[in-house]
């Protein structure tokens, strides 16, 4: 009897902890919000070359830390300054292969004299998003409407391409012609967990040194999806 006295106390001691925490929680007048990240995009190539098609889902996966620091008293105004993790994959039918220079050549695959179950080129990047963020959010309210808009910036620290089909299988890393610097604006709207998530790079994925038929490869991404935000 004396044991069961005990735990029942313990968990009495540790119900009324639990509570304080969270109601101290719950009435924190410098509370914050969104602060993590996680999300899944659809990758989309705009300004393709006549020609270049994307072929199944070119899938993007983000996640990262973002303070968040109100500016007013409501604090349903912030800046949010953050550091995130993102990897992209572009799925078309383009094909880079390397010459005897070593240098990197771009072509659009005939698909009468070229087959290939695989081709896509991804990539894997360190971002910075800055924010502007407002919502509808309240000391003891989770659920709210928000609206984030600003800038990302990334910096690409590693790329690959791989291709297999009728020419073998062919994957090349760090692919000098890519942009290690990326940057696009960014906006995340929606209500609790469910959140829209839109990017539109402002500069191109490969650098000038890249053309396809004498012209510039002057591709850039355009991500769309949902993006989820906790604590």
């Amino acid at each position: 009897m004396k044991n069961v006295l005990v735990v029942l106390s313990l968990l009495f001691i540790s119900t009324a902890v639990c509570s304080q925490e969270i109601t101290s929680k719950v009435i924190d007048s410098l509370y914050k919000e969104d602060q993590f990240y996680i999300g899944a995009t659809y990758n989309v190539l705009e300004n393709r070359p006549s020609g270049l098609t994307q072929n199944s889902f070119s899938l993007g996966f983000h996640l990262g830390y973002i303070k968040d620091m109100p500016i007013n008293k409501r604090r349903n105004k912030a800046i949010g300054v953050g550091l995130g993790y993102s990897t992209n994959s572009y799925i078309q039918n383009m094909l880079i292969q390397r010459d005897n220079s070593g240098n990197f050549n771009y072509s659009i695959i005939d698909n009468e004299a070229v087959s290939f179950t695989k081709n896509k080129f991804s990539e894997h990047v360190i971002e910075l998003p800055i924010e502007y963020r407002w919502r509808t959010s309240t000391v003891t309210s989770y659920k709210f409407w928000r609206i984030y808009t600003g800038v990302k910036f990334g910096y690409v620290f590693a790329n690959r391409s791989k291709f297999e089909g009728s020419l073998g299988e062919l994957k090349y890393n760090n692919i000098e012609d890519y942009n290690t610097l990326q940057y696009g604006l960014t906006l995340s709207v929606g209500y609790n967990t469910w959140n829209v998530f839109m990017y539109y790079g402002l500069n191109a994925i490969f650098s000038d040194t890249a053309q396809i038929n004498g012209e510039n490869l002057d591709l850039n991404a355009i991500k769309v999806g949902l993006m989820f935000y906790i604590l």
